[in-house]
């Protein structure tokens, strides 16, 4: 069945992206994330194909356990997201229930679980850059960057950071503590006095990036902490439970399991609850979580993280023009990004162009055709 749906209007979007690379008309205003899904924050909607208006109406009809347990996103940042992890499955099933028990609305802006589901993420880059910030770089190397820009004002900082308190340095630093206002001013200022040079760090041209958009914000101090990665074209993180991250800007396909729970950090005016934030969080400092990709024929990438019910395949020209033979094993959305792709042996499943989606809601091996460029993503 067709689907289509408007993107998300957040404030942090760029104005041009999703427009450009799925051949639409630009609203005029920003266009951060086009959801495709059956999540009833934004479900598609259904162009033709079933009598239900939205694939949340459809998946409660069809779909296993009433929903789609996945959820592919365009996403366009122009400006940094917030800070935030995501918890697991036993740690969203326990706040959900705990909130529910106290009385605290599902719209409260103050509820950290809307669910009870976890949210772990994958994103591939289609711009050139995509940057993030995401999971925690070794300590010793954060200390030597700091003490490099010789401030007393980060003295307070360098004294506690260790790698045995790591956790308990970004909770202060979240919660504003005394002294941290004058460690974001002089990272502030640090940042802003190298703008001229060729060659600023990455980690603190990401501070002057934050300071651009957030002033201020705790979120800038902890990010020295943090792991700057620059992704390119092709190039997949995968965001576990626990991992904090923040993407900074770029274009991209992300997906994830259908899930709202986030736990905020910073960079951002919505609410931020540090103790929960902590408890989900996964401190230790460990390398970039890249995910490599399969390539089982060229013009071929499947992005599978281990364990986790997600995956998300790229198909270029070079392999549907000879025409592949797509095993899917459950619902799946089809986004055809640029050219033009028949389903079916026959084109019996219709035509996509650039730009338009559709769900396949039973199992099977589909015969896809064609001259363009198009993402797959099931669970």
């Amino acid at each position: 069945m067709r689907i289509t749906n408007t993107p998300r209007p957040y404030a942090w979007g760029s104005t041009t992206a999703i427009a450009d690379l799925l051949g639409t008309d630009p609203s005029g205003g920003p266009e951060a994330e086009l959801w495709l899904g059956a999540h009833p924050g934004s479900p598609a909607r259904i162009v033709e194909g079933a009598a239900e208006d939205d694939l949340a109406q459809w998946a409660a009809a069809h779909a296993p356990g009433g929903r789609l347990p996945f959820l592919l996103k365009v996403l366009a940042a122009s400006a940094p997201l917030s800070l935030q992890a995501h918890p697991t499955t036993e740690q969203a099933r326990a706040g959900f229930e705990r909130e529910n028990a106290a009385g605290v609305p599902l719209d409260d802006p103050a509820r950290n679980y809307r669910d009870p589901y976890a949210k772990p993420e994958l994103l591939v880059a289609l711009s050139d850059p995509f940057r993030a910030l995401c999971g925690f770089r070794p300590v010793a190397e954060a200390r030597a960057d700091l003490a490099a820009l010789d401030d007393a004002r980060l003295a307070p900082l360098l004294e506690r950071l260790t790698d045995d308190v790591l956790p308990q340095v970004v909770a202060w630093l979240i919660a504003r503590s005394p002294g941290v206002d004058a460690i974001i001013a002089a990272l502030t200022e640090k940042a802003a006095a190298q703008g001229e040079l060729p060659h600023r760090p990455d980690w603190l041209d990401t501070v002057a990036r934050l300071s651009a958009h957030h002033p201020g914000d705790p979120g800038i101090a902890v990010s020295v902490l943090m792991r700057t990665v620059i992704l390119r074209p092709g190039e997949a993180l995968y965001l576990p439970a626990g991992n904090i991250h923040a993407y900074l800007d770029g274009l991209g396909l992300e997906l994830m399991e259908a899930s709202d729970n986030v736990l905020r950090g910073g960079l951002t005016p919505k609410h931020v609850d540090v103790p929960e934030l902590m408890r989900v969080l996964d401190a230790r400092p460990l390398p970039p979580p890249l995910l490599e990709p399969e390539h089982p024929r060229p013009g071929i990438a499947v992005y599978r993280p281990e364990g986790v019910p997600l995956s998300l395949t790229v198909m270029e020209a070079a392999a549907l023009i000879e025409g592949v033979d797509a095993r899917l094993d459950g619902p799946a959305i089809i986004l055809c990004l640029d050219g033009a792709v028949t389903l079916g042996e026959h084109g019996e499943h219709g035509e996509l162009r650039r730009g338009e989606a559709a769900l396949v809601a039973e199992e099977q091996t589909l015969r896809i055709v064609g001259t363009g460029r198009i993402a797959i993503a099931s669970s």
